[in-house]
């Protein structure tokens, strides 16, 4: 049977409990801002007007995302593939979700709002500290915030060194990619791959 309508949907799930509900905040309050301030790594989401979805991950040192208010923080745009998805996402509609994780922590932050991009100057000196300044940061307006439990990462054991799966059991990015689009210059290796990646950091 497929599932059409929100009765139906609910036939098979109960109400969720009231601190689940409760646990949602306006905004960033201290314990979000601390989650934030010691998070390396992150996933935007974002959709077109079509409605079509991306979701985009972003990296840095811990806290490299700064929280100016408690209703609004800056993601600084590090270099990447130029596709630039998220960034056109945010010029068409704006909306953003965004996903705060911290390794060894298997809890997640959930954060929903609104998005633009700046090139302003008080906002770019947020991170003059950077080895690489950005060009623009995305500034988020938050609408919704709270934390998520740590059922899908204790699931997947995700942060368990004995669960690491060695890079070898895939071939490169560039072999893959080779494959896929049968692209005709030499293929890169694995560690030619990472040495360009870091020096583009």
């Amino acid at each position: 049977m497929k599932i059409e309508t929100v009765e139906q949907l609910r036939q098979l799930y109960p109400p969720p409990k009231d601190r689940a509900v409760r646990k949602q905040l306006p905004a960033l309050d201290v314990h979000c801002r601390r989650y934030i301030a010691l998070s390396p790594f992150l996933v935007i989401a974002t959709s077109n007007r079509a409605g079509q979805m991306d979701a985009s991950p972003r990296g840095g040192p811990g806290g490299f995302v700064k929280v100016i208010s408690p209703t609004s923080l800056l993601i600084p745009d590090s270099p990447g593939n130029n596709r630039l998805d998220t960034l056109e996402n945010i010029l068409a509609t704006g909306a953003v979700g965004l996903l705060f994780m911290i390794p060894g922590i298997d809890e997640t932050l959930r954060v929903n709002g609104t998005a633009s991009l700046s090139c302003d100057e008080d906002h770019l000196r947020e991170f003059a500290g950077d080895s690489k300044a950005p060009r623009l940061v995305i500034q988020v307006s938050v609408n919704e915030v709270y934390l998520h439990c740590a059922k899908a990462f204790m699931r997947s054991r995700l942060w368990d060194a004995s669960r690491a799966v060695s890079r070898s059991v895939l071939p490169s990015l560039g072999e893959m990619i080779h494959s896929q689009i049968g692209e005709p210059a030499p293929t890169e290796t694995q560690e030619e791959m990472v040495r360009r990646y870091q020096a583009e950091l």
